[in-house]
């Protein structure tokens, strides 16, 4: 009788392991599986969209940029297709949250430092003031890695363009009043997080902790799509 009663008892317990093994495996396929949403101009604020895609529901991506890196290196669309990266717009003079963010980007950095499907662009918005060598400098103080980093800088119409028509990240008041780096230059805390198909997938807070954890997961989540 004993014999039974054990032989009931682990088939018992064989069961709840097995029960706690698919249950486990379930919820880590979910996560897996896991899918970020795709931004179009209609889920974003219309006073940061351009008139001309604000009705856009679906098929945005960023459209085509060309701008100069800290290496005098062009860097355009060509460079990020086919893979994940993380864009900010700043400026190396900027005293407040630029340099909360840019120590936050040092984490995304080193998270990431030997993936070769990421890359980071921080594009300037004083373009007059950022040269190359000033980017240079600026990259080195955030011990960016050359290839995966990249500070840019160019024309400045064409900057605060790519901020409105691509990322979504600059008013029209402030396109129209773009030299007064007082009142009216972008000062966004966001990094954009853009796919594979150059898609974006998500804005984050890039002065919280909590956002950038956030941010390196989907990142995550998005290499395996």
């Amino acid at each position: 009788m004993k014999k039974i009663g054990l032989v009931f008892f682990l088939i018992f317990c064989f069961c709840i392991g097995l029960g706690y093994y698919f249950n486990k495996s379930a919820i880590k396929k979910k996560t897996d599986n896991k899918r970020l949403p795709v931004y179009n101009p209609v889920d974003i604020d219309p006073s940061l969209v351009d008139s001309s895609l604000q009705n856009l529901g679906l098929g945005h991506k960023i459209q085509d940029f060309e701008f100069t890196n800290q290496y005098g290196e062009t860097i355009g669309l060509e460079n990020v297709k086919g893979k994940v990266f993380i864009a900010e717009f700043f400026f190396t003079t900027c005293g407040s949250i630029c340099p909360i963010m840019n120590q936050k980007m040092q984490k995304v950095q080193k998270k990431f430092l030997n993936e070769k499907k990421i890359q980071i662009l921080s594009f300037t918005v004083n373009p007059e003031v950022d040269t190359p060598e000033i980017l240079l400098e600026y990259a080195k103080k955030h011990n960016a890695k050359k290839g995966l980093w990249h500070f840019l800088t160019g024309d400045k119409k064409q900057l605060y363009k790519t901020a409105r028509r691509s990322f979504f990240l600059l008013k029209a008041a402030e396109v129209k009043n773009q030299g007064d780096i007082g009142s009216d230059f972008i000062h966004t805390n966001n990094f954009v997080l853009v796919d594979k198909n150059l898609e974006i997938r998500g804005y984050y807070d890039g002065t919280k902790d909590k956002e950038v954890s956030k941010l390196i997961n989907d990142v995550q989540i998005l290499l395996k799509e």
